[in-house]
């Protein structure tokens, strides 16, 4: 256990098709109420207990967390803990606003999820009728504040924002920037996902490398999701995360927190582990320690290697609620 990601809001500005569909979270979709979200303190006190069982690195998620009030002060909080690299993933739409705070805080590094620079298309995947220069604004504006290299995320759906792939790669390529390709996947069960709509992460690469000759480079670390390939002429790199086409699950080393508390050792898993009613329970920090040793050590999760069409029907959990 490496890694901690930390969904601090189930809500979210945005009803991305692959995430949160706007036919399954509508007006009247029943959201948690703030006392059942984590508290920022009972987020800082389970991230020092893990730090000082191994975690390193803690990403901050939602639904979108910059929604959540006062998200500042929470990354104050953990960017205190001593030997933690603390990120945050963002819809961007906030972050024009939000980056130069965030930095203060003591943010280091971000994430934007951009699923295409064509504003049509941008617009009809967010189902939010939010415009794409919103978000490219947010990128400038987090590169001006410091929190570079800026990764760009990009979740590709056949037929939907395939098309943008190279004009994606064409944008950032020189940036400092670096973009990430990520397969459609089958999180939770409300967003239709079909395997034909699945751009494998070698099409990706092919189709890149046509325009703009690409060469493999090696993992930042084990453990790491995304397979990286730099640009033959020096002008950055590409990552690409192969959750459907490639199963990782024997080198994983994430563990997800969700916004009220429970635990979960799979983005593809059906249940979580209760944290939250040992935080609010006066239990030790020994205590909690060992028992997220203990969903940690028993932990069995190979969605992505057994994925059929049987296990894509399961009653995930959403991915809105535990994060990316």
């Amino acid at each position: 256990m490496r890694d901690l990601r930390i969904s601090v809001t189930d809500r979210c500005n945005f009803r991305c098709v692959y995430c949160m569909p706007r036919d399954a979270f509508g007006r009247d979709y029943p959201f948690l109420a703030h006392t059942e979200l984590l508290s920022f303190e009972e987020i800082a006190r389970i991230v020092t207990i893990l730090r000082e069982h191994g975690v390193e690195k803690i990403r901050l998620t939602g639904g979108e967390p910059l929604l959540r009030r006062n998200i500042e002060r929470l990354v104050e909080m953990l960017a205190a803990i001593p030997g933690l690299d603390l990120t945050l993933t963002t819809n961007g739409a906030l972050l024009e606003k939000k980056a130069r705070s965030l930095r203060d805080a003591g943010l280091k590094r971000i994430t934007v999820s951009l699923d295409s620079l064509d504003d049509a298309t941008f617009r009809a995947m967010n189902d939010a009728d939010f415009p794409v220069q919103k978000v490219l604004d947010g990128i400038d504006a987090a590169a001006a504040a410091g929190l570079s290299p800026v990764k760009v995320n990009m979740v590709v759906k056949r037929g939907l924002n395939d098309q943008s792939i190279v004009p994606m790669a064409a944008h950032f390529r020189g940036s400092g920037h670096i973009l990430r390709f990520i397969e459609f996947m089958d999180v939770g069960h409300t967003n239709g996902w079909k395997m034909d709509e699945v751009v494998p992460s070698a099409e990706v690469i092919s189709r890149i490398d046509t325009e703009f000759p690409l060469e493999p480079v090696g993992a930042n670390y084990t453990g790491e999701v995304a397979a990286r390939w730099r640009y033959r002429d020096g002008k950055g790199e590409v990552g690409v995360i192969s959750s459907v086409t490639q199963a990782f699950c024997r080198d994983c080393t994430r563990l997800r927190l969700s916004t009220d508390g429970k635990l979960y050792t799979c983005l593809f898993a059906t249940r979580g582990n209760d944290v939250r009613a040992l935080l609010r329970g006066g239990r030790a920090d020994e205590e909690i320690a060992a028992f997220v040793a203990g969903v940690w050590r028993t932990r069995e999760d190979r969605y992505s290697e057994l994925r059929s069409a049987e296990t894509a029907d399961l009653e995930k959990v959403e991915m809105s609620y535990i994060g990316g």
